[in-house]
Formats: C-alpha cells, sequence, structure tokens
C-alpha cells in the first residue's frame, strides 16, 4: 500500500476517488488544520515536518490520478514560506561546504533518500527543455521558477536530471517530432517525464502521450504538484481552464508567481492566452482556446515589479496582442498607455505578434504608442499569403487590402518602423498564380524580417483533409521567396547613423554584445562587460542582411532600475522587511522557541490521535 504525508492531507481540497480516507481523519484535520492557521509560517512547517513522520494515512495502489485539486488554500504555506522555513527547520548536522556562486544551486542541500526509498520532495534535478514561441517561454520561465522555489535544483545537464519537463510546440511537424523524440529518450533511460504546452493540451490522447503526466497551459502555477507525483510514480494530468470571478475564462495563471527568467534583462509578459480566429491550418487554437486576457491592473504590476528587480525591456507576448482585452472591455492601445507610464527612463517596451484585423480600429492609437521614445518602432504583423482567395481558405477574416492599408498607414505615421511578416508556402488551395501575388507583395514591401514556412498538414485541423499542393512545388515556391528576400539588404541606410541601443544579450557566435535600436534593429558592439544592460550611443559602421555593426560613442548609462537578478536567480522571491520594530524583536525573540514549539505540539496531536483511536474502538 502507498503511503501519503500529513502535508498532503492538509493541503489537498480532494483526493481522486482512487484514494481512501478513513472516516474519523476528518475531525482531527479540521482540528490541525485550525491550530496551523493561528501559528507564524514558520512553525507551520516545522510542525507539518515533525507530523508527517508520526502520522500516516493508507492510500490504494493504483498509480493513475486523473487529477489533483488546488492544493495551496487560504491560510496555507507557499512555496516560499516552506522554502525560508526549510532553511530554520531543525535537522541533521552535515558538513559544510564551498560557497557556489551559481545563483540556481547556492542554496541547495543534497538530502540523501531515506532508507527505505521513500522520496523526499524538492531535492530533485529538473532538465526543462522548450520549444516554441515567446508566449512558451514564459511558461516555462514561470514553471522553473516555482521549482526552484520549492527546492528542486534545475539543470542543463540533461542525463543527470532526475526528471524531464518538456514545454512543446504544436505549431509544425518538425516541433512536435522533436518533442516526440525526447519523450522516447527519456523513456528509454527510464527517466521520469513530464510534459506541458501546446502539443499535450491539444492532443492528450495522443498515444505516445499515455501515462505521462500532462501539465495544462494554464495550469502551469500547479506544476510543483505534478513533478511531486510524478517522482513518486503516479501520472497526473492537469488539463482545465482557468475562469474568473464571473465564470468567463482567465488569462491564465497569476503574473506574479516567482519565475526563473533566461534573460535577467528581459521580462516576458503574457498579455492574453488564445485568440478569437479559426485558422484551418492552425492547430495552437486547439490548445489555447478561445481568447482570456489578463487584467490591465495585474499586467501592470508584473512590469512594475520587473523594473524593481532589474529588468530593462519588457515583451508583450500572445498568440494575438491585437484582440487583448476584447472579452473584458478594454483594449491593446488603453493597456499599452498604461505601461507606458511606468516604463522608467532607459527601459524599452516591445509590443508582440498582432493579425491584421484587430489593429485596424487602433491604428491611430498604435501609431502614438509606436512612437513614444520607450517603446520600439517594431511590430510583427503575419500576413501569410498575398491572395485573397487563399486567405479566405485560410479562414483569415482580412483581405490583402486591409494589410497594406496597416502596413501603410504605419509607415507613413512611424518613421523607420520595422515590420515583420510570415508567409506559408504551398498552402493546399494555393495556386501558382496566388503565389506570384504572394511574391509581388514581398517585393513590393521589402519586410526587413520576412518568416518563410512551408505548409505542414496538423492533424485535427480544416486543412489537414484538403488535397495538397505536390511537394517538389511547395519546395520550389520556398526556394523562390527566400531568394527574393536575400536580394535586397534593408539597413544599408543606417550605416553612417549615429544611433542609442539597449544591450541586452550576445550574439550567437558569442563575438558581440547585442543591443537594438528604436526600431529593434540588432546591434552589435564589443563584449566590454560595463555595455550590458545599458544605453549607449553608437556610430553605425557597417549592414548585414540581419544586423548593423556598431563602434560606441560615449560611455553607458544604466536605466533608471537597480541590478538586475543574477542568470537563474528567482523572480519575485522578496523578503517582505517587518512593519515596526516590535515585530522584528518579537520575530527574533520567538525564533529560538519555535523546534520546542513545534515537538511540543507534534507529541500532543500524536497523543490525541493515540487515545481518540483507543476511544473508538
Amino acid at each position: 500500500m502507498g503511503r501519503i504525508s500529513v502535508f498532503s492531507l492538509f493541503h489537498l481540497e480532494r483526493y481522486p476517488t482512487q484514494i481512501r480516507i478513513p472516516e474519523r481523519t476528518t475531525s482531527t484535520k479540521f482540528l490541525f488544520q485550525t491550530i496551523l492557521n493561528y501559528l507564524p509560517p514558520k512553525l507551520r512547517v516545522v510542525i507539518i515536518t515533525g507530523v508527517a513522520y508520526t502520522f500516516k494515512m493508507s492510500v490504494c495502489d493504483d498509480d493513475w490520478l486523473d487529477d489533483i485539486e488546488d492544493i495551496v488554500g487560504e491560510g496555507d504555506l507557499t512555496g516560499l514560506e516552506r522554502s525560508i522555513a526549510r532553511s530554520n527547520a531543525v535537522g541533521k548536522r552535515v558538513k559544510k561546504v564551498p560557497s557556489c556562486k551559481d545563483p540556481a544551486k547556492a542554496n541547495h542541500i543534497d538530502h540523501p533518500s531515506e532508507k527505505n526509498g521513500s522520496i523526499i520532495p524538492g531535492t530533485q534535478k529538473i532538465w526543462v527543455k522548450t520549444w516554441g514561441c515567446a508566449h512558451n517561454s514564459s511558461d516555462s520561465e514561470y514553471m522553473a521558477g516555482q521549482l526552484a522555489a520549492y527546492g528542486y535544483l534545475l539543470t542543463d545537464a540533461k542525463y543527470e536530471a532526475d526528471l524531464w519537463l518538456l514545454n512543446s510546440c504544436t505549431v509544425k511537424t518538425p516541433a512536435e517530432d522533436h518533442f516526440k523524440n525526447e519523450i522516447d529518450d527519456g523513456r528509454a533511460r527510464g527517466t521520469p517525464v513530464v510534459v506541458a504546452g501546446c502539443v499535450p493540451q491539444g492532443q492528450p490522447k495522443a498515444n505516445y502521450l499515455q501515462g505521462l503526466s500532462i501539465i495544462g497551459v494554464q495550469q502551469i502555477d500547479r506544476v510543483v504538484e505534478v513533478v511531486e507525483e510524478t517522482l513518486k510514480g503516479h501520472s497526473v494530468r492537469l488539463l482545465g481552464t482557468k475562469k474568473d470571478a464571473e465564470k468567463k475564462k482567465a488569462g491564465g495563471a497569476s503574473l506574479l508567481l516567482p519565475k526563473i527568467r533566461k534573460n535577467p534583462l528581459i521580462e516576458i509578459i503574457p498579455i492574453n492566452t488564445g485568440c478569437l480566429n479559426q485558422c484551418t491550418y492552425c492547430k495552437t487554437k486547439h490548445a489555447r482556446g478561445e481568447l482570456g486576457s489578463y487584467p490591465p491592473e495585474e499586467i501592470v504590476a508584473r512590469a512594475i515589479q520587473s523594473f524593481q528587480e532589474g529588468v530593462c525591456e519588457i515583451w508583450l507576448t500572445s498568440e494575438d496582442t491585437g484582440a487583448y482585452g476584447r472579452d473584458i472591455g478594454t483594449s491593446l492601445p488603453e493597456l499599452l498607455r498604461q505601461l507606458v507610464r511606468v516604463i522608467p527612463d532607459g527601459c524599452m517596451l516591445r509590443l508582440g505578434m498582432t493579425n491584421p484585423p484587430y489593429i485596424l480600429e487602433h491604428l491611430e492609437a498604435i501609431a502614438e504608442i509606436l512612437n513614444h521614445p520607450r517603446v520600439y518602432a517594431f511590430l510583427h504583423l503575419p500576413v501569410q499569403s498575398g491572395s485573397d482567395a487563399v486567405l479566405s481558405d485560410m479562414k483569415r477574416e482580412y483581405c490583402v487590402a486591409d494589410f497594406e492599408r496597416v502596413v501603410n498607414f504605419l509607415r507613413d505615421r512611424v518613421p523607420g518602423i520595422s515590420i515583420a511578416t510570415d508567409i506559408i508556402c504551398g498552402f493546399p488551395t494555393e495556386t501558382e498564380q496566388d503565389f506570384d501575388s504572394t511574391m509581388e507583395l514581398c517585393s513590393k514591401y521589402r519586410f526587413p524580417s520576412l518568416f518563410i514556412n512551408q505548409f505542414f498538414p496538423r492533424q485535427g485541423t480544416p486543412a489537414y483533409r484538403m488535397e495538397r499542393v505536390p511537394t517538389k512545388q511547395v519546395k520550389n515556391r520556398t526556394k523562390r521567396l527566400s531568394e527574393l528576400f536575400k536580394s535586397y539588404q534593408p539597413y544599408d541606410s543606417q550605416v553612417g547613423q549615429r544611433q542609442s541601443i539597449l544591450v541586452t544579450d550576445i550574439s550567437h557566435d558569442k563575438n558581440y554584445y547585442v543591443g537594438h535600436n528604436k526600431e529593434y534593429v540588432q546591434v552589435l558592439v564589443p563584449m566590454d562587460p560595463d555595455y550590458m544592460g545599458k544605453m549607449v550611443d553608437v556610430l553605425i559602421v557597417s549592414a548585414s542582411k540581419f544586423s548593423l555593426m556598431s563602434e560606441p560613442l560615449t560611455s553607458p548609462k544604466r536605466p533608471d532600475v537597480p541590478e538586475a537578478l543574477e542568470k537563474g536567480q528567482i523572480s519575485g522571491l522578496v523578503t517582505e522587511s517587518h512593519s515596526s520594530s516590535n515585530d522584528s524583536l518579537s520575530s527574533h525573540m520567538i525564533s529560538p522557541l519555535w523546534p520546542l514549539l513545534g515537538l511540543s505540539v507534534v507529541v500532543g496531536l500524536r497523543l490525541a490521535w493515540i487515545l481518540y483511536g483507543r476511544g473508538r474502538r
């Protein structure tokens, strides 16, 4: 028979019917929870830890859990409280080890497994792999942050990890194939695997996902639960949709959760999930669903918190930023106006992808905001095809003239704006004449960034059942469009200009630091550590297809934000100061008594349990 700790008992609202809870535990559960609610957080953890070793409850041997309800309720401990309390709990004296400069490992303690082979949650190594868009990257950052806050050690050493967390993308077939291969590799090695992202959310019954734990795209705040249960050998699937107070679809998990940013200087904020379209080729809709927007105040609060942690660049992301707010009575321009008011001097904001239909009515406002000195003059506006007939078959809900109106208006009102777009080559109903129209559109506007994709039939979409264009023709069209894109140099006109750039990254070849100018064009500068995270005035000395080479002209200027967090450091874990010196004094005085108080309560509860059990016999 399996076992479940008191910690789980008192933090689970409900367990599935597979787990039997003895009737006599209910009164003790109520008494225990009542006592805990009146105790300091650290003392609560001491008591729970003690009780977990003295009180156990039998469960059935079924390893499959369809769902586990919200663990942390009102008055319960947060991951931060548990993390803080662990460092103050009384335990075995361990040998001191040299200090570690890696923030991801600095607070990690190697806990030996119990002799009986029990799993100690929060002590294992986790490897996280992410495919796909900025929204997926943000989800992975949040999941990594929660795991690290609980005590798990994140590692880049794939084959040294105790569990793999794979966050998938369903846009293209190759991405899903790579995802499958990682699952097969993990299973072959006997490594527990937890899957997340759009693939399992959109097709949870896929054969290759059977027996795996799944975290739905709106359930990333429960990653610690899923990982813990998976390490115990259970299979957990959380695929539900979060609702707001009015029972409408919400944007998802809280934006104020702990996270570990891939780049400590850049904060990715999802402003909504899902979309209002029904594109015939898109499988992301199956996973992300209908539009669900976050409240503006929550987005602004996340931005403010990020700046307080040294972030100097904000990315807004979603499946369609232009549709933001239509479900909650607001709009993208209204959100952006609130955000620009809180962006510190020297920091920048980048707007994410938007489809043409939902930006048409906001062109004046969007142009005004893109001209703001702390907003990049950049927009990702996918057109997908230059043929109205193909756009209709795709159910894109706009025509080529609508797209051209947006591009023309913004280029006229926002000097130097960079507009990126996407093209799908070889959609099933695309003829040679249709593709010629796409070539004409791209030749006319000479987009500085052009994302060229071959059509991939995604199972479950209407386009999957359409008769396909022969592969040879699709490849030929892709080649023609690629050659057109390579034929022009979009940045030559900027050579000789003096520009201000914000440096936030390192080039792929590791030879330069990367900054971006107002139009969000990549600008390379020498690898001087003093430049990172700062504004620098540079002279553009040469241009390539995708970037500009520069020479610094002035000393770097720090944005009006504190020092950024170290790479791997957890965002959002800020220890609150006490409201008064009396509170601090009281806390200091009672700290040495916590272990004694905890032990007393544990012994008392154990005796009460024994006496209560004998009285019922």
